[in-house]
């Protein structure tokens, strides 16, 4: 099954998850400590690409994000958060080789239609996962700080959820806490995946198809003899004469 593409560009909004090699947890030791760590690195990651994060969780044995990219650098800033991690818990725990499996997972999702929906489905994971009763429970996501119950990290952007409810940030708050709450037992969230990589309308999927390939088009070489003109394609070579010897009669 091929894998399926990377859609990058810029001012793109992505749910993005990373899971554990064999399903294993990714915070090991003291969780609390790697979860730190782990929050740290976002923040760096989210200050050196420009990213603007909407909401995040992280759980045991993997993570969920909603991720904004001002620039088309989506792969490049995963390659900085895993990697960088993955040597920070590698250092720190005496390990080595992966900590997470494969690559990560990025889908792309239509802003006005699901950015609301997304944001709760991944403050829900914890109580969905039977961890916690209630999602001001968990400590690791960014309902707590969304709510005005913890302080927002510097890559937390609440604003912009909080609006959608009402201007006056008391009522975005209450807003937003009864939104979450109603989405306890809501049908599943994915039943609106498009070719695994989309979350939007179809006009949406349609008009953020990335554009095709074109083929390489042949070049002129110079020639070798006045007068000739030889049309090399990228894989086709040249054939040397073959040298004729005379005898001498």
């Amino acid at each position: 099954m091929a894998r399926p593409l990377r859609i990058e560009f810029a001012g793109a909004l992505y749910h993005v998850t990373a899971r554990g090699n064999e399903r294993r947890s990714i915070f090991l030791g003291n969780l609390d400590d790697d979860r730190r760590a782990f929050l740290e690195i976002l923040t760096s990651t989210c200050e050196r690409f420009r990213w603007i994060c909407h909401a995040y969780c992280l759980m045991t044995n993997h993570y969920h994000l909603v991720v904004e990219t001002p620039e088309a650098n989506l792969s490049l800033g995963m390659r900085q958060l895993n990697g960088v991690y993955t040597q920070q818990v590698n250092r720190t725990h005496g390990r080595a080789g992966h900590l997470f499996q494969g690559r990560f997972k990025g889908i792309l999702v239509e802003r006005d239609s699901y950015l609301l929906e997304l944001a709760r489905y991944v403050v829900l994971n914890p109580v969905r996962a039977d961890m916690v009763r209630a999602p001001g429970d968990w400590p690791w996501s960014s309902y707590r700080a969304t709510v005005g119950e913890a302080p927002a990290l510097p890559f937390l952007e609440t604003d912009g959820l909080l609006r959608a409810f009402a201007d006056d940030r008391a009522e975005a708050v209450a807003g937003y806490r009864r939104f979450v709450a109603e989405g306890v037992g809501a049908p599943s969230l994915w039943r609106e995946l498009k070719s695994q990589i989309y979350l939007g309308s179809e006009a949406f999927v349609e008009r953020t198809q990335p554009e095709p390939r074109q083929p390489p088009v042949p070049r002129w070489r110079s020639p070798r003899r006045a007068g000739d003109r030889c049309l090399v394609g990228p894989r086709q070579r040249r054939r040397r004469p073959r040298a004729h010897h005379h005898r001498r009669a």
